[in-house]
Formats: C-alpha cells, structure tokens, sequence
C-alpha cells in the first residue's frame, strides 16, 4: 500500500536530515509510536487505563523521550550539523540553552510534523496523478527533461507542473482539516462575541471548497494555481494549508522540497493507477489519509 511505503520513507528522511542517524529495523517502533502519539490527540477517555487509545499515546512519548533523552548528552558535547544537535547547542543572547526537556520536545513535534503531513501528502498526490494520466504524464515530461537523475536544489523550481499538482492537492487534501486554537482574548468575529479561552476552530478543508474564491471547487485543477488565473491570490488567506499570516508554518519550503524530490524519482520509474472506479475513502483526522492505504497498481518505466 501507498501511504505505509511512503510513511517509512519520509520516516527514514526525517530521522537521517534532523538527527542524523539511519533508523533502520527500530523504524517500525517509531512509526508506530507515532502513530500511537498522534492517534491519543484525539483520545475523548483521557486517562492512563492500559489498553486504551490514550494509555498507547502515553507509552509512546515515553518511549521517544527515553530514545532523544539518550542521545541528547552526546549531541551537546559534539559538533553535528543535523537539526538535533543545533537545538542541543543553541544559545540565547544570555548564553543560556534550551533544557533537556524542551530539546526532547522539539525534536518529537518536528519529527512528526516533518514526516506525517508529508506522508499525507505525497499520498494524495499519487491518487491525484493516478486518476489524472495526462497531468501524470506532464509531469514526468518534465522531470525527464531535466539533466540527469539527481535533483539538484536549483532544479526544484524548473519542476513547475508538479509545484501546481502539490499546491492543488493540498487545496483539495489539506494534512490538517482544522487547526484547533485558544481565544487568548475576548474579540467579536461576524456579530458574535467569542470570549477569552474559547477554542476557535479553523477549517481549511472548508475554506479550500469556497466558491466565492475557488472556481469549480471540487474538481482537481492545478491550473489554478498558475498563470493569470492564481486563484489562491483573491484572497491572503484562501489557501491555508499551512496556516496563514506570520505564524504560517516554517515547514513550507521543507515540505515543498521533499515531496518534489521524492516524486521526482518516482516518476522517472513508474507509470501508476488505481484501480477501476476506486474513490479514495479518506479518514481527516488527526490528518488525512487514506482509510485503505491506497492500492496502486506500479508500471515500471525503461529508463
């Protein structure tokens, strides 16, 4: 299946560019502590019974604190370049570091928010590309056209056909339905009064379905995206994959990078499809993907 091939993958990239190690066998363990982790976010029994939903979230961060609380002395005393061992460096204007607790927590929101919504995704894309042969086939025409099999980063930006399907995918399939936040101050919002500490939910499925900002919303479209059309420039925050404003997530660029990179490679290997009549059955939360993994059927290309 699609979406479990992908999640190692992004796993095994995460864990080699952030921390700096090859998971290797101790993969499974981890992407099932994660998605033990993400799994009790949405826990409605909150309490530590054994065998419950809640209780697996628990042992799961207990565990990944155990695994970065144990590599965490050697990351401060070595001078490594990947991301874990920056954060164990770092310093404030004071010379003062981040505690062992806050590095450890870091690194597992990154973790999971660098392989996770990115496995969501490249998902999603491949059932897009799947149903849609001619923008599949665009879309290897120019990756093939570029020379050679590496990517370099100054290419990522000549693949113009494939940033088009992710930012429609991610229109259509945003990794976040809803991004849950806390009223930090009583304020008014279309005549109603939303008082302090209220949750104030954010939905960018919704939002990304608007048909006063997106023409024919529903149907998949990349070409929106380009040109003289650039629906998503109606309005700042149309298009919110992301989120929006100052706060809009740094992972953009990341995301952006890896999915191209990945996809990529694959197009230059394989010719895919789904099965006839299949529709996607998408599960939305905690993040979207599919409820049956995705079955594609893989043609491998003459290179």
């Amino acid at each position: 299946m699609a979406f479990a091939a992908l999640k190692h993958l992004t796993l095994d990239m995460a864990a080699r560019i952030f921390v700096g190690v090859e998971l290797g066998p101790g993969a499974d363990r981890m992407n099932e502590a994660f998605e033990h982790l993400v799994s009790a976010s949405m826990s409605r029994v909150r309490l530590p019974i054994p065998g419950l939903e809640f209780d697996r979230g628990l042992r799961a961060r207990r565990f990944m604190v155990d695994y970065f609380g144990g590599l965490l002395p050697a990351r401060r005393a070595e001078a490594g370049e990947d991301i874990f061992s920056r954060l164990a460096r770092a310093e404030d204007d004071d010379g003062s570091r981040l505690s062992d607790q806050q590095v450890v927590d870091h690194m597992i929101f990154l973790m999971m928010a660098a392989h996770d919504t990115t496995t969501s995704t490249l998902t999603s894309m491949m059932f897009e590309l799947a149903r849609h042969p001619a923008w599949q086939e665009r879309v290897r025409e120019e990756s093939r056209a570029l020379p050679g099999d590496a990517l370099a980063y100054d290419d990522l930006d000549r693949l113009e056909a494939l940033g088009l399907v992710f930012r429609e995918t991610l229109r259509r399939y945003p990794p976040l339905p809803v991004i849950p936040r806390v009223a930090t101050e009583a304020f008014e919002f279309g005549g109603y009064l939303i008082p302090k500490n209220a949750m104030v939910v954010v939905s960018p499925i919704v939002t990304h379905h608007m048909a006063e900002w997106w023409d024919d919303p529903f149907r998949f479209d990349p070409d929106r995206f380009g040109g003289a059309r650039a629906e998503h420039e109606r309005h700042t925050h149309s298009w919110i994959p992301f989120g929006g404003g100052p706060h809009m997530c740094l992972g953009l660029r990341f995301a952006e990078a890896q999915v191209k990179t990945i996809l990529h490679h694959v197009v230059r290997r394989y010719r895919w499809s789904v099965p006839e009549g299949y529709v996607m059955p998408v599960q939305q939360a905690p993040i979207s993907k599919p409820r049956d993994g995705l079955p594609l059927d893989l043609e491998p290309l003459a290179h």
